[in-house]
C-alpha cells in the first residue's frame, strides 16, 4: 500500500483505490464542521437568551435555582462538544463538513468504520486537540506516512478522498447483505457478480456463480449444475438478501 493511496484487493480481481486525504483536506473539513457546530450552539444560546429576556415562561424552570441558566448554557455546550462524534456516528464517517470537503473516514481495509472505531477516534480528539487548536493532531498528519492523527492510529481509520464511485460502493456495503450468515467478502463478491452479470460471458458468469453457490447454497453440486442461467442469478440474489428459496 503506497503512502498516498489505499488499494483494496477485490475478490473479483478489480482493485479499488482510495486517495488518502492530506492535512489540507482534513483542515478544510474540520473548519466547516467547526463552523456548523458553532452556529448551532450560538443559535440555541441567542434564541433562548432572547426568550428569557423577553419574559417567556418555561414551566418547571421559573422557580428552580439556576434552571434558566442551565437551559441557556448547557445545550449549546453539549452541541459544541458532541456535534462531531454524533455527526460521524450518524453518517458513518461522513459528517457534513467531510461531505462538503469531499473526504470520508474508512477503516484500513477500506470498509465503513465500525461504531467502536468512530467512538475511539473521537475520544482521542482530547489528545489531538492539545495544547490548543489541534496542534498535535495537525503535526501528526504532517509527519505520518498516511496523514493520520493519533485518533486514527488508535481506531485503525484513514481519511480518504470521497469520489462518487467509491462513496456509493461504501454506502452500499452497509445494506449489501441482509443475510447474517454471509461473510462480507462473499457478499461483496456476489454483489459485484450480479452487477457485472450482463457484461460477463455466459461461461464466465456461470463458473463464478457455481463457485460461490457451492459454498453458500444448500444444494448439491449436481443440483447446482442443473440450474439454468436465470436460476443461478436468482439463487445469487436469494443468497445475498437471505430470502428463502
Amino acid at each position: 500500500m503506497s503512502q498516498d493511496q489505499l488499494i483494496i484487493n477485490s475478490v473479483t480481481g478489480v482493485d479499488v483505490e482510495f486517495k488518502i486525504a492530506g492535512p489540507g483536506s482534513r483542515s478544510y473539513a474540520f473548519v466547516i464542521d467547526w463552523h456548523i457546530r458553532l452556529v448551532l450552539a450560538l443559535a440555541w444560546f441567542i434564541v433562548v437568551l432572547l426568550a428569557v429576556a423577553g419574559g417567556l415562561s418555561f414551566e418547571g424552570l421559573d422557580d428552580a435555582g439556576g434552571g434558566k441558566i442551565a437551559l441557556i448554557f448547557l445545550p449549546p455546550t453539549l452541541i459544541y462538544f458532541l456535534y462531531q462524534p454524533i455527526a460521524e456516528l450518524i453518517t458513518r464517517g461522513r459528517s457534513p463538513g467531510k461531505r462538503i470537503a469531499g473526504v470520508r473516514i474508512v477503516s484500513r481495509e477500506g470498509d465503513i468504520p465500525s461504531i467502536g472505531a468512530l467512538l475511539i477516534r473521537n475520544l482521542f480528539r482530547l489528545v489531538d486537540s492539545l495544547p490548543a487548536l489541534y496542534v498535535i493532531g495537525l503535526v501528526c498528519t504532517m509527519v505520518t506516512k498516511q496523514n493520520v492523527r493519533i485518533g486514527d492510529l488508535a481506531a485503525g481509520t484513514l481519511l480518504v478522498i470521497d469520489h462518487d464511485r467509491d462513496g456509493k460502493s461504501l454506502a452500499k456495503m452497509e445494506t449489501l447483505s441482509r443475510n447474517p450468515a454471509l461473510d462480507p467478502k462473499t457478499a461483496d463478491l456476489i454483489d459485484e457478480l450480479l452487477e457485472r452479470w450482463n457484461t460477463l460471458s455466459k461461461h464466465k458468469r456461470r463458473e463464478l456463480a457455481l463457485s460461490v453457490l457451492t459454498h453458500t447454497a444448500q444444494l448439491t453440486p449436481e443440483q447446482l449444475r442443473a440450474l439454468k442461467d436465470a436460476q443461478l442469478r436468482a439463487r445469487l440474489q436469494q443468497t445475498l438478501t437471505g430470502a428463502s428459496s
